[in-house]
Protein backbone atom coordinates (compact mmCIF):
# COMPACT_ATOMS: atom_id res chain seq x y z
CA UNK A 1 0.00 0.00 0.00
CA UNK A 2 1.64 2.90 -0.94
CA UNK A 3 1.08 5.94 1.54
CA UNK A 4 2.69 8.79 -0.16
CA UNK A 5 4.10 9.31 -3.28
CA UNK A 6 6.14 12.20 -4.03
CA UNK A 7 7.01 14.38 -7.28
CA UNK A 8 9.93 13.17 -9.86
CA UNK A 9 13.26 12.60 -8.20
CA UNK A 10 15.96 14.74 -9.12
CA UNK A 11 18.40 13.96 -12.19
CA UNK A 12 21.02 10.97 -10.79
CA UNK A 13 18.78 10.50 -7.90
CA UNK A 14 17.35 6.95 -7.79
CA UNK A 15 13.75 7.12 -6.50
CA UNK A 16 13.75 4.47 -3.26
CA UNK A 17 10.94 2.56 -1.19
CA UNK A 18 11.05 3.57 2.61
CA UNK A 19 8.92 1.91 5.00
CA UNK A 20 8.38 3.73 8.30
CA UNK A 21 7.79 2.37 11.87
CA UNK A 22 7.47 4.13 14.94
CA UNK A 23 7.38 3.28 18.70
CA UNK A 24 6.50 5.13 21.48
CA UNK A 25 5.14 8.74 22.22
CA UNK A 26 2.99 11.03 20.19
CA UNK A 27 6.25 13.21 19.81
CA UNK A 28 7.47 9.78 17.74
CA UNK A 29 4.21 9.53 15.83
CA UNK A 30 4.16 13.39 14.90
CA UNK A 31 8.19 13.35 13.75
CA UNK A 32 7.48 10.13 11.96
CA UNK A 33 5.21 11.98 9.80
CA UNK A 34 7.40 14.61 9.44
CA UNK A 35 10.21 12.58 8.08
CA UNK A 36 7.68 11.04 5.30
CA UNK A 37 6.99 14.29 4.24
CA UNK A 38 10.28 14.41 3.94
CA UNK A 39 11.05 11.49 1.52
CA UNK A 40 7.96 12.20 0.08
CA UNK A 41 9.14 15.50 -1.24
CA UNK A 42 12.30 14.29 -2.38
CA UNK A 43 10.86 11.63 -5.13
CA UNK A 44 10.88 8.69 -2.76
CA UNK A 45 8.07 6.24 -2.61
CA UNK A 46 6.36 5.52 0.71
CA UNK A 47 5.31 2.23 1.55
CA UNK A 48 3.56 0.26 4.46
CA UNK A 49 6.22 -1.15 7.29
CA UNK A 50 4.77 -4.70 5.97
CA UNK A 51 6.20 -4.37 2.55
CA UNK A 52 9.78 -4.88 1.21
CA UNK A 53 11.30 -2.08 0.80
CA UNK A 54 14.40 -0.63 0.09
CA UNK A 55 14.99 1.71 3.43
CA UNK A 56 13.51 0.79 6.54
CA UNK A 57 13.77 3.93 9.30
CA UNK A 58 12.69 3.04 12.60
CA UNK A 59 12.15 5.65 14.95
CA UNK A 60 12.26 4.01 18.46
CA UNK A 61 11.40 4.52 22.47
CA UNK A 62 13.72 3.36 25.25
CA UNK A 63 10.94 4.82 28.28
CA UNK A 64 11.60 0.96 29.74
CA UNK A 65 13.64 -2.16 29.24
CA UNK A 66 10.76 -3.62 27.40
CA UNK A 67 10.52 -1.02 24.84
CA UNK A 68 14.29 -0.93 23.48
CA UNK A 69 13.58 -5.16 23.45
CA UNK A 70 10.58 -4.10 21.26
CA UNK A 71 12.82 -1.33 18.84
CA UNK A 72 15.76 -4.35 18.89
CA UNK A 73 13.03 -6.97 17.41
CA UNK A 74 11.15 -4.64 14.54
CA UNK A 75 14.90 -4.11 13.62
CA UNK A 76 15.40 -7.69 12.89
CA UNK A 77 12.05 -8.25 11.05
CA UNK A 78 12.92 -5.25 8.72
CA UNK A 79 16.23 -7.12 8.01
CA UNK A 80 14.29 -10.40 7.50
CA UNK A 81 11.45 -8.50 5.18
CA UNK A 82 14.74 -7.97 2.91
CA UNK A 83 18.57 -8.22 4.07
CA UNK A 84 19.30 -5.94 1.26
CA UNK A 85 17.43 -2.94 1.96
CA UNK A 86 19.26 -0.23 4.44
CA UNK A 87 18.13 0.00 7.94
CA UNK A 88 17.67 3.54 9.15
CA UNK A 89 17.26 3.81 13.54
CA UNK A 90 16.40 6.62 14.75
CA UNK A 91 14.58 8.09 18.21
CA UNK A 92 15.36 7.45 21.57
CA UNK A 93 17.02 4.55 22.02
CA UNK A 94 19.75 4.93 19.31
CA UNK A 95 20.15 8.41 21.31
CA UNK A 96 20.82 6.54 24.42
CA UNK A 97 22.67 3.38 22.81
CA UNK A 98 24.07 4.47 19.58
CA UNK A 99 26.83 1.53 19.51
CA UNK A 100 24.33 -0.92 20.59
CA UNK A 101 22.03 -0.12 17.87
CA UNK A 102 24.96 0.09 14.96
CA UNK A 103 25.87 -3.27 16.39
CA UNK A 104 23.06 -5.27 15.17
CA UNK A 105 23.36 -6.72 12.18
CA UNK A 106 21.59 -4.80 8.96
CA UNK A 107 22.00 -1.39 10.50
CA UNK A 108 23.29 1.11 8.82
CA UNK A 109 22.66 4.01 10.04
CA UNK A 110 21.94 5.64 13.80
CA UNK A 111 20.31 9.21 14.09
CA UNK A 112 20.05 10.45 17.24
CA UNK A 113 17.00 12.45 18.52
CA UNK A 114 18.37 15.93 17.38
CA UNK A 115 19.90 14.46 13.95
CA UNK A 116 16.23 13.40 12.59
CA UNK A 117 16.68 16.04 10.15
CA UNK A 118 19.86 14.65 8.40
CA UNK A 119 18.09 10.97 7.90
CA UNK A 120 17.67 11.47 4.16
CA UNK A 121 20.84 13.01 3.34
CA UNK A 122 22.56 10.38 5.40
CA UNK A 123 20.41 7.47 3.56
CA UNK A 124 21.14 9.27 -0.01
CA UNK A 125 24.69 9.31 0.61
CA UNK A 126 24.65 5.71 1.50
CA UNK A 127 23.26 4.79 -1.67
CA UNK A 128 26.31 6.49 -2.74
CA UNK A 129 28.91 4.92 -1.19
CA UNK A 130 27.93 2.05 0.99
CA UNK A 131 29.43 3.72 4.05
CA UNK A 132 27.11 3.41 7.50
CA UNK A 133 27.04 6.22 9.75
CA UNK A 134 26.53 7.38 13.16
CA UNK A 135 25.68 10.60 14.15
CA UNK A 136 24.41 11.09 17.99
CA UNK A 137 25.24 14.14 19.91
CA UNK A 138 25.66 14.43 23.83
CA UNK A 139 22.45 15.23 25.73
CA UNK A 140 24.69 18.58 26.44
CA UNK A 141 24.57 19.57 22.72
CA UNK A 142 21.13 18.94 22.46
CA UNK A 143 20.04 22.37 22.82
CA UNK A 144 18.46 23.94 19.98
CA UNK A 145 14.93 22.85 18.46
CA UNK A 146 15.24 20.56 15.22
CA UNK A 147 13.06 22.03 12.43
CA UNK A 148 11.49 19.46 10.45
CA UNK A 149 9.20 21.17 8.63
CA UNK A 150 5.60 21.91 8.47
CA UNK A 151 3.55 19.18 8.25
CA UNK A 152 0.33 18.71 6.11
CA UNK A 153 -0.94 15.42 6.98
CA UNK A 154 -1.52 12.51 9.67
CA UNK A 155 -2.66 8.73 9.22
CA UNK A 156 -5.61 10.31 10.90
CA UNK A 157 -8.28 11.92 8.73
CA UNK A 158 -9.86 13.91 11.53
CA UNK A 159 -7.04 14.41 14.44
CA UNK A 160 -3.34 16.04 13.38
CA UNK A 161 -0.73 15.86 16.49
CA UNK A 162 1.57 19.23 16.24
CA UNK A 163 4.58 19.41 17.89
CA UNK A 164 5.41 22.29 20.09
CA UNK A 165 8.26 21.91 22.26
CA UNK A 166 11.14 19.33 22.93
CA UNK A 167 13.20 18.60 25.85
CA UNK A 168 13.05 18.35 29.60
CA UNK A 169 14.73 19.49 32.55
CA UNK A 170 12.84 18.02 35.40
CA UNK A 171 15.02 14.57 35.94
CA UNK A 172 13.06 12.25 38.01
CA UNK A 173 14.55 9.56 39.38
CA UNK A 174 13.36 6.95 36.85
CA UNK A 175 13.56 8.73 33.78
CA UNK A 176 16.11 8.69 30.81
CA UNK A 177 14.14 11.09 29.08
CA UNK A 178 16.32 14.39 29.32
CA UNK A 179 18.90 12.91 28.59
CA UNK A 180 17.48 11.02 25.21
CA UNK A 181 15.98 14.46 24.67
CA UNK A 182 18.05 17.01 26.32
CA UNK A 183 17.08 20.29 27.38
CA UNK A 184 13.85 22.21 26.91
CA UNK A 185 13.59 24.45 23.42
CA UNK A 186 10.17 25.49 22.41
CA UNK A 187 9.07 25.86 18.79
CA UNK A 188 8.04 29.70 17.68
CA UNK A 189 4.28 30.45 18.21
CA UNK A 190 4.31 31.49 14.90
CA UNK A 191 5.47 28.53 12.93
CA UNK A 192 2.43 26.25 15.12
CA UNK A 193 0.05 28.61 14.09
CA UNK A 194 1.06 28.40 10.49
CA UNK A 195 1.03 24.51 10.96
CA UNK A 196 -2.32 24.65 12.36
CA UNK A 197 -3.70 26.63 10.00
CA UNK A 198 -2.88 24.70 7.02
CA UNK A 199 -3.93 21.26 9.25
CA UNK A 200 -7.80 23.25 9.38
CA UNK A 201 -7.57 23.96 6.01
CA UNK A 202 -7.12 20.26 5.02
CA UNK A 203 -10.60 19.55 7.10
CA UNK A 204 -8.52 18.09 10.41
CA UNK A 205 -10.73 19.32 13.00
CA UNK A 206 -9.34 18.39 16.28
CA UNK A 207 -5.31 19.33 17.20
CA UNK A 208 -3.71 17.71 19.54
CA UNK A 209 -0.21 19.99 20.87
CA UNK A 210 2.25 17.79 21.88
CA UNK A 211 5.63 17.64 23.65
CA UNK A 212 8.08 15.75 25.28
CA UNK A 213 6.65 17.94 28.35
CA UNK A 214 3.95 20.24 27.01
CA UNK A 215 3.86 22.29 30.35
CA UNK A 216 7.31 23.51 29.67
CA UNK A 217 6.42 25.48 26.71
CA UNK A 218 8.03 28.58 26.55
CA UNK A 219 10.90 27.59 29.81
CA UNK A 220 13.45 28.47 27.93
CA UNK A 221 12.58 31.69 27.02
CA UNK A 222 12.41 32.73 30.86
CA UNK A 223 8.42 32.02 31.55
CA UNK A 224 5.79 29.49 30.84
CA UNK A 225 3.77 29.78 27.52
CA UNK A 226 1.19 27.13 26.98
CA UNK A 227 -1.78 29.38 28.28
CA UNK A 228 -0.83 31.93 25.65
CA UNK A 229 -0.02 29.54 22.72
CA UNK A 230 -3.66 28.23 23.86
CA UNK A 231 -5.11 32.09 23.70
CA UNK A 232 -3.62 32.54 20.15
CA UNK A 233 -4.74 29.27 18.69
CA UNK A 234 -8.53 29.41 20.50
CA UNK A 235 -8.73 32.76 18.91
CA UNK A 236 -8.24 31.32 14.88
CA UNK A 237 -11.80 31.24 13.07
CA UNK A 238 -12.86 28.04 12.26
CA UNK A 239 -15.13 25.00 13.89
CA UNK A 240 -12.08 23.24 15.60
CA UNK A 241 -11.08 21.90 19.15
CA UNK A 242 -7.50 21.59 20.64
CA UNK A 243 -6.71 18.73 23.09
CA UNK A 244 -3.08 18.80 25.10
CA UNK A 245 -1.57 15.63 25.04
CA UNK A 246 -0.32 15.64 28.44
CA UNK A 247 0.27 18.11 31.03
CA UNK A 248 2.83 17.63 34.05
CA UNK A 249 1.57 18.62 37.88
CA UNK A 250 5.52 18.68 38.39
CA UNK A 251 5.04 22.01 35.96
CA UNK A 252 1.32 23.18 36.53
CA UNK A 253 -1.07 23.62 39.59
CA UNK A 254 -4.02 24.34 40.23
CA UNK A 255 -4.05 27.89 39.17
CA UNK A 256 -2.48 27.51 36.22
CA UNK A 257 -5.22 24.79 34.96
CA UNK A 258 -8.06 27.31 36.26
CA UNK A 259 -6.55 29.73 33.78
CA UNK A 260 -6.42 27.08 31.01
CA UNK A 261 -10.33 26.54 31.39
CA UNK A 262 -10.88 29.54 30.16
CA UNK A 263 -10.19 28.67 26.91
CA UNK A 264 -13.61 27.50 24.85
CA UNK A 265 -12.43 25.37 22.15
CA UNK A 266 -9.88 23.24 24.74
CA UNK A 267 -10.98 19.82 24.66
CA UNK A 268 -12.63 18.86 28.41
CA UNK A 269 -9.89 15.74 28.58
CA UNK A 270 -6.04 16.12 30.26
CA UNK A 271 -3.25 13.49 30.48
CA UNK A 272 -2.69 14.50 34.14
CA UNK A 273 0.25 11.99 34.94
CA UNK A 274 0.46 11.30 38.40
CA UNK A 275 3.09 8.29 38.74
CA UNK A 276 2.40 7.41 42.42
CA UNK A 277 -0.23 7.71 44.55
CA UNK A 278 2.05 7.70 47.77
CA UNK A 279 3.86 10.91 48.99
CA UNK A 280 6.91 8.74 50.36
CA UNK A 281 6.63 7.37 46.30
CA UNK A 282 6.91 10.71 44.77
CA UNK A 283 9.04 12.07 46.92
CA UNK A 284 11.53 9.02 46.03
CA UNK A 285 10.53 9.67 42.30
CA UNK A 286 11.56 13.53 42.56
CA UNK A 287 8.52 14.62 41.06
CA UNK A 288 7.87 17.83 43.13
CA UNK A 289 3.90 17.54 44.38
CA UNK A 290 1.77 15.64 47.07
CA UNK A 291 -1.06 13.93 46.19
CA UNK A 292 -3.31 16.18 47.54
CA UNK A 293 -1.43 18.94 45.57
CA UNK A 294 -3.14 16.50 42.22
CA UNK A 295 -6.19 15.90 43.53
CA UNK A 296 -6.60 20.10 44.13
CA UNK A 297 -6.12 19.65 39.84
CA UNK A 298 -8.40 17.38 39.70
CA UNK A 299 -10.95 19.05 41.56
CA UNK A 300 -10.37 22.25 39.69
CA UNK A 301 -11.73 20.23 36.84
CA UNK A 302 -14.14 18.62 38.45
CA UNK A 303 -15.55 21.74 39.24
CA UNK A 304 -15.33 22.89 35.86
CA UNK A 305 -17.01 19.32 34.29
CA UNK A 306 -17.77 16.64 36.55
CA UNK A 307 -17.31 14.09 33.65
CA UNK A 308 -13.96 16.02 32.58
CA UNK A 309 -11.68 13.11 31.75
CA UNK A 310 -8.72 13.01 33.02
CA UNK A 311 -6.22 10.01 32.55
CA UNK A 312 -3.12 9.46 33.59
CA UNK A 313 0.28 6.76 34.19
CA UNK A 314 1.20 5.56 37.49
CA UNK A 315 4.61 2.99 38.19
CA UNK A 316 4.05 -0.15 40.27
CA UNK A 317 6.46 -1.43 41.84
CA UNK A 318 9.12 1.71 41.88
CA UNK A 319 11.60 1.40 44.43
CA UNK A 320 11.35 1.25 48.43
CA UNK A 321 7.93 1.18 47.29
CA UNK A 322 5.57 -0.76 50.26
CA UNK A 323 2.25 -2.70 50.46
CA UNK A 324 0.75 0.46 51.87
CA UNK A 325 2.52 2.99 48.97
CA UNK A 326 1.13 0.72 46.37
CA UNK A 327 -2.84 0.79 48.03
CA UNK A 328 -1.90 4.77 47.98
CA UNK A 329 -2.21 4.01 44.55
CA UNK A 330 -4.96 2.40 44.51
CA UNK A 331 -6.92 4.64 46.15
CA UNK A 332 -5.75 7.48 44.09
CA UNK A 333 -7.58 6.05 41.15
CA UNK A 334 -10.52 6.03 42.82
CA UNK A 335 -10.33 9.28 44.61
CA UNK A 336 -9.32 10.55 41.23
CA UNK A 337 -12.09 9.17 39.39
CA UNK A 338 -9.77 8.13 36.29
CA UNK A 339 -11.56 7.31 32.83
CA UNK A 340 -8.19 5.58 31.82
CA UNK A 341 -4.76 4.54 33.35
CA UNK A 342 -1.58 3.36 31.98
CA UNK A 343 -0.01 1.04 34.26
CA UNK A 344 3.39 0.53 33.93
CA UNK A 345 5.88 -1.54 35.85
CA UNK A 346 9.37 -0.10 37.29
CA UNK A 347 11.82 -0.63 34.77
CA UNK A 348 15.39 0.11 35.49
CA UNK A 349 17.12 2.48 33.36
CA UNK A 350 20.54 2.53 33.54
CA UNK A 351 22.53 5.99 34.31
CA UNK A 352 19.27 7.14 36.45
CA UNK A 353 19.39 7.88 40.17
CA UNK A 354 16.08 5.49 41.27
CA UNK A 355 18.38 2.39 39.22
CA UNK A 356 20.52 2.70 42.00
CA UNK A 357 18.57 2.92 45.11
CA UNK A 358 18.51 -0.15 47.53
CA UNK A 359 15.24 -1.69 48.59
CA UNK A 360 14.53 -2.68 44.72
CA UNK A 361 11.49 -4.63 44.64
CA UNK A 362 11.15 -8.09 43.43
CA UNK A 363 10.03 -8.77 39.48
CA UNK A 364 7.09 -11.28 40.88
CA UNK A 365 5.81 -8.36 43.02
CA UNK A 366 5.71 -5.49 40.90
CA UNK A 367 3.97 -7.86 37.95
CA UNK A 368 1.29 -8.61 41.13
CA UNK A 369 0.77 -5.17 41.81
CA UNK A 370 0.26 -4.07 38.26
CA UNK A 371 -2.49 -6.90 37.51
CA UNK A 372 -3.93 -5.61 40.94
CA UNK A 373 -3.70 -2.05 39.50
CA UNK A 374 -4.94 -2.53 35.92
CA UNK A 375 -7.84 -3.92 37.53
CA UNK A 376 -8.82 -1.48 39.78
CA UNK A 377 -8.24 1.11 36.96
CA UNK A 378 -10.32 -1.07 34.75
CA UNK A 379 -13.10 -0.97 37.25
CA UNK A 380 -13.11 3.15 38.17
CA UNK A 381 -13.22 3.10 33.92
CA UNK A 382 -16.56 0.84 34.15
CA UNK A 383 -17.90 3.88 36.75
CA UNK A 384 -16.56 7.15 34.83
CA UNK A 385 -18.86 5.28 31.83
CA UNK A 386 -21.65 4.41 33.95
CA UNK A 387 -21.67 8.41 34.81
CA UNK A 388 -21.59 9.20 31.73
CA UNK A 389 -24.21 6.84 30.14
CA UNK A 390 -27.06 9.16 28.91
CA UNK A 391 -25.14 12.35 28.51
CA UNK A 392 -24.61 13.95 24.54
CA UNK A 393 -21.03 14.96 23.90
CA UNK A 394 -19.26 16.60 21.02
CA UNK A 395 -17.98 13.66 19.07
CA UNK A 396 -15.78 13.62 16.13
CA UNK A 397 -15.25 10.43 14.60
CA UNK A 398 -12.44 9.00 12.81
CA UNK A 399 -12.54 5.57 11.22
CA UNK A 400 -15.04 2.44 10.25
CA UNK A 401 -14.66 -0.38 11.50
CA UNK A 402 -16.57 -3.86 11.44
CA UNK A 403 -19.63 -2.32 11.04
CA UNK A 404 -19.15 0.46 13.44
CA UNK A 405 -17.87 4.89 13.07
CA UNK A 406 -15.51 5.17 16.23
CA UNK A 407 -14.39 8.71 17.37
CA UNK A 408 -13.43 10.34 20.38
CA UNK A 409 -15.77 12.90 22.67
CA UNK A 410 -14.30 15.93 23.76
CA UNK A 411 -13.58 14.28 27.05
CA UNK A 412 -11.94 11.63 25.34
CA UNK A 413 -14.49 8.32 25.81
CA UNK A 414 -13.92 6.42 22.55
CA UNK A 415 -17.75 5.71 20.67
CA UNK A 416 -19.08 3.72 18.25
CA UNK A 417 -22.20 4.38 16.28
CA UNK A 418 -23.76 1.87 13.52
CA UNK A 419 -21.42 2.67 9.95
CA UNK A 420 -24.21 5.30 7.91
CA UNK A 421 -23.29 8.76 6.17
CA UNK A 422 -20.29 9.67 8.51
CA UNK A 423 -18.62 12.90 7.79
CA UNK A 424 -15.24 12.89 9.03
CA UNK A 425 -14.40 16.69 9.28
CA UNK A 426 -17.58 17.92 11.13
CA UNK A 427 -18.83 17.15 14.57
CA UNK A 428 -21.56 15.28 15.88
CA UNK A 429 -23.62 15.90 19.64
CA UNK A 430 -23.72 11.94 20.46
CA UNK A 431 -25.66 10.54 23.55
CA UNK A 432 -23.90 8.21 25.09
CA UNK A 433 -25.89 4.95 26.16
CA UNK A 434 -23.57 1.82 27.41
CA UNK A 435 -20.24 0.27 27.66
CA UNK A 436 -19.34 -1.23 23.93
CA UNK A 437 -16.01 -2.65 23.34
CA UNK A 438 -13.44 -0.05 24.41
CA UNK A 439 -15.75 2.78 25.20
CA UNK A 440 -19.46 3.36 24.68
CA UNK A 441 -22.22 3.01 22.18
CA UNK A 442 -23.84 6.07 21.04
CA UNK A 443 -26.35 7.52 19.21
CA UNK A 444 -26.38 10.75 16.59
CA UNK A 445 -28.52 13.17 18.70
CA UNK A 446 -28.51 16.39 16.68
CA UNK A 447 -26.18 18.33 14.03
CA UNK A 448 -23.36 19.86 13.73
CA UNK A 449 -23.09 22.08 16.71
CA UNK A 450 -22.81 25.85 15.34
CA UNK A 451 -20.62 28.85 16.19
CA UNK A 452 -16.98 27.95 17.67
CA UNK A 453 -17.68 27.08 21.18
CA UNK A 454 -16.51 23.57 20.78
CA UNK A 455 -15.46 22.88 24.18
Amino acid sequence: MVLHRGPASGEGRRAMRVAFHTLGCKVNQYETEALREKFSRAGHMIVHEDEAADVYVINTCTVTSLADRKSRQFIRRSRKRNPEAVIAVTGCYAQMKPEEVASIEGVEIVAGTDEKSSLLPMIEEYMRNHRGAVAVRPYEELVRYEDLGVIEAMESRSRAFVKIQEGCNRFCSYCVIPYARGNVRSRGESEIEEEVRGLLDRGYREIVLTGINTALYGADRGSLEIDGLLGRLNRLEGNFRIRLSSLEPTVIDRTYVQRLLRYDKLCHHLHLSVQSGSDHVLTAMNRGYSRSDYLDIVNVLREFDPNYGITTDIITGFPSETEEDFLDSVRMVQEAGFSRVHVFKYSAREGTKAARMDAQVPGEVRARRSRLLTEAAERQAERFFERSAGESRQTLFEQEEDGMVSGYTDNYIKVYVPAQNISFDRFYEVKLCRKYKDGMLGEIAGQERKGENNG
